[in-house]
């Protein structure tokens, strides 16, 4: 089982989470790319740490959207959204060639990624993005989503991800973070939910049901106050429970 988290996504002199940390317990790490977060030293820092762990990386796109840190919806063209894609895609592939690694999966991030769940067309814009720059390049995302369904058409490896510090709906979505109970902080449940998800390939839904989910990929937030505690209780509760860690790409 790959375990994943979003890094990278200090800017400037504004810091987010503890990197360093996060680096040594995931096996995958989804770097900004600059446009919901990150910057090019970030970046950089990131991709050194990643080849020095031996910690794959994946370019985590998003809306072009600092100050909201990429969880605003935006109505985009095509070609905005291509564009925006395609860009993200060269900077951090760019950077991590120059540090000895290589990007070797695609993760949207925020908005862009609930968006794409449903929204065909703005998924078959970034699908034509990542084909365009490389057509072999895996894709992770949500179980039944639009991205992965016109990915998986396009010949891309496609990879199911879930989050194991979030609150899910019964159709397999995500709670929005709008409300007070999306994002779970009881860390002795979050585990007990890792292993579930990892071993039955089911999480259950804020309703009760039980939703399959069958990942290649768990989440650990690396935002969250605690995440880095989290983190190392998820991974240890993951190793006791007899999965193996390791990443998908």
């Amino acid at each position: 089982m790959d375990l994943n988290a979003d890094l990278g996504e200090s800017f400037g002199s504004w810091t987010m989470g503890d990197d360093a940390a996060m680096f040594r317990l995931v096996t995958s790490a989804n770097v900004a790319c600059g446009f919901h977060a990150g910057d090019p030293v970030t970046m950089l820092d990131s991709c050194r740490a990643a080849f020095e762990l031996d910690v794959t990386v994946g370019a985590h796109v998003g809306y072009r959207d600092l100050a909201g840190f990429g969880r605003r919806s935006m109505d985009l063209s095509f070609d905005e959204l291509f564009g925006d894609v395609l860009y993200q895609l060269g900077a951090l592939d760019g950077v991590a060639h120059a540090v000895g690694a290589s990007v070797d999966y695609v993760k949207p991030h925020g908005a862009l990624y609930n968006r794409i769940v449903h929204d065909a067309d703005q998924a078959s814009a970034v699908v034509a993005a990542v084909q365009a720059y490389d057509p072999g390049l895996p894709i992770l995302g949500l179980p039944g989503s639009a991205l992965l369904e016109l990915a998986r058409e396009a010949g891309h490896p496609v990879f199911l991800e879930a989050f194991v510090d979030r609150a899910y709906l019964p159709d397999g979505t995500l709670l929005p973070r709008s409300q007070d109970s999306a994002v779970l902080h009881d860390v002795g449940a979050i585990v007990e939910r890792a292993v579930r998800m990892a071993v039955k390939g089911e999480v259950e839904a804020v309703d009760g049901t039980l939703v399959q989910v069958r990942p290649d990929s768990l989440c650990i937030h690396g935002d969250t106050p605690g995440a880095v505690g989290m983190a190392a209780a998820v991974r240890a509760g993951l190793e006791e429970a007899g999965v193996e860690l390791e990443s998908f790409a």
